[in-house]
């Protein structure tokens, strides 16, 4: 039986190519957003042990603010946005027009925004999917936690963990021009959706 990761260059590079465009349309909105440039990596695609995610972001003891979303569908998936909490709070303090260093714990307005720019972002990801795809994706509304990587990672590994060990991952890292905010992006599909966005691309 052929392994679903077991995808071709031209494969790898279809995904590459979805998430650059998705990537984009999300850096493009938050630059909007908080009107500052974002400059943003070309993605990586990888097939990691779903444990060693948090590596990816500084290892599972790094305090992060971790955005969720489920995403339902054709080809259900996971969207993950994981940025250091000083970004969160760097973030929050643009939002709300405070000066830089303001923000030391987020309360429940401050929550809400967080979770609103999720959803942007996630809204201009998935849109550029579905242009590329013509699947529809629909994120559900967006949970929100300030917590250690591997913590967050571990109620995700819950969901996940009926599926499959693997997970399939497209990483965007971005970073604003004075550096103030960095993040990663993180689209995870469930095991039997990777098969259907690859079908979607016309690249069997």
């Amino acid at each position: 039986m052929k392994d679903e990761f077991d995808l071709t260059p031209i494969q790898l590079d279809a995904l590459r190519e979805i998430g650059n465009i998705g990537a984009g349309n999300s850096a493009t909105a938050l630059s909007q957003i908080i009107n500052k440039r974002i400059d943003m990596n070309v993605p990586k695609v990888a097939f990691i042990p779903i444990e060693d995610v948090p590596d990816l972001v500084g290892g599972a003891d790094t305090v992060v603010a971790g955005i969720f979303l489920r995403v339902y569908g054709k080809a259900p998936s996971n969207i993950l946005f994981l940025m250091p909490q000083h970004s969160a709070f760097y973030l929050v303090d643009t939002l709300m027009g405070r000066p830089r260093g303001t923000t030391q714990s987020l309360d429940s307005m401050d929550q809400s925004a967080l979770m609103e720019i999720g959803n942007i972002l996630s809204g201009a990801y998935l849109n550029a999917f579905f242009n590329f795809t013509h699947i529809s994706m629909l994120p559900s509304i967006p949970a929100l936690a300030i917590d250690f990587a591997g913590a967050i990672l571990n109620v995700i590994l819950v969901q996940l963990g009926q599926m499959g060990d693997k997970a399939m991952v497209i990483e965007t890292e971005f970073l604003a021009e004075d550096e103030g905010i960095n993040g990663h992006f993180f689209l995870v599909p469930d095991p039997g959706s990777l098969g259907t966005l690859i079908k979607a691309v016309g690249v069997e």
